[in-house]
């Protein structure tokens, strides 16, 4: 290219328009103040990007409920010791959710807040001197859950349910004791080894092992009705994705039409397996509708509800 060919001044310039534009003066922030509600704060958001995925995700939720199809949450620990428990068991109550199913972390962190009232040790000093997870309450409690489980030839997500609400603990603030209080399924899918409860010497691998055959066989029954469904991860970056993509090509294989899903992931960082396993993979030779929403959960899933319940009020 020549010095001429280069020069600036023959830069072809362009009429802009709206037919090329995607925002507009009707896409701009609204005004809100302390008396504002909160579908009028929600209403104020500019209705781009983040705001209109969530939206949708919210729309997929209450539809999927109206036609009866699953709408799975799937979540990590983190999500429970930031406190989130008692809107989880709001969502099941309401029926915003009809399943849930967790990894280890999750159950650990809903027992602790469930019998103990605290969680979420400090895993720096407890190293330091070989006491991280050496809990024997925690530890005590988990123990007795898959005991139960072999005993009765139940899900570990289902004894472990059954044990908060038998011993009298906090079941309003724990989504186990919720889920099994309203006869909905929770599985749990443990990686071995990998939870503060495995090195316990009264924890019967063996009887653990059984017990999660139970809870992937529930996780599969669950993707099998998840056709024109909502599947949403939540803080979880390894376990509950692999489950999940092993769960739907099984209902698959077995002759489920799970098809045409909504596929959420929410998490600060969006992770490979997730993105790849929950949300890409199963749309793209499927159908469906993915969903990715980037922040942290004390923020985004309350926010969540609020637009959950702004499309309730719509329908109602």
């Amino acid at each position: 290219m020549t010095d001429r060919e280069m020069d600036r001044r023959n830069l072809r310039l362009r009429e802009s328009g709206p037919e090329s534009d995607k925002v507009g003066r009707g896409d701009l922030v609204g005004s809100w103040d302390l008396s504002t509600d909160m579908a009028g704060f929600l209403g104020s958001l500019p209705p781009l990007l983040a705001v209109e995925r969530m939206r949708a995700l919210a729309r997929a939720l209450v539809d999927a409920r109206r036609r009866s199809a699953t709408r799975l949450l799937m979540y990590g620990g983190h999500v429970i010791k930031c406190g989130l428990g008692p809107l989880l068991c709001d969502w099941i109550r309401r029926g915003v959710l009809s399943s849930l199913a967790t990894n280890g972390a999750g159950t650990i962190h809903d027992l602790e807040l469930a019998f103990l009232g605290t969680t979420s040790e400090d895993v720096e000093s407890g190293i330091a001197d070989g006491s991280f997870g050496m809990r024997r309450r925690t530890c005590e409690l988990f123990s007795k859950a898959v005991e139960k489980a072999a005993k009765s030839n139940v899900s570990l997500g289902e004894a472990l349910g059954r044990l908060v609400l038998d011993e009298g603990a906090f079941p309003d603030e724990s989504p186990l004791a919720c889920a099994m209080e309203l006869g909905r399924p929770v599985s749990v899918h443990h990686c071995l080894g990998g939870d503060i409860v495995h090195p316990y010497p009264s924890l019967s691998w063996s009887d653990l092992g059984a017990a999660a055959e139970h809870d992937f066989d529930l996780m599969v029954r669950r993707v099998t009705d998840l056709k024109n469904g909502v599947v949403v991860n939540v803080g979880s970056a390894v376990v509950m994705p692999e489950v999940f993509l092993k769960a739907l090509t099984t209902a698959r294989n077995l002759g489920s039409d799970a098809s045409d899903i909504t596929a959420a992931n929410l998490d600060m960082i969006q992770h490979y397996r997730p993105e790849n396993n929950v949300v890409r993979r199963p749309t793209e030779a499927l159908g469906g509708h993915p969903i990715q929403l980037t922040g942290h959960h004390e923020l985004m899933l309350p926010l969540l509800d609020l637009f959950v319940r702004v499309e309730e009020k719509r329908d109602a």
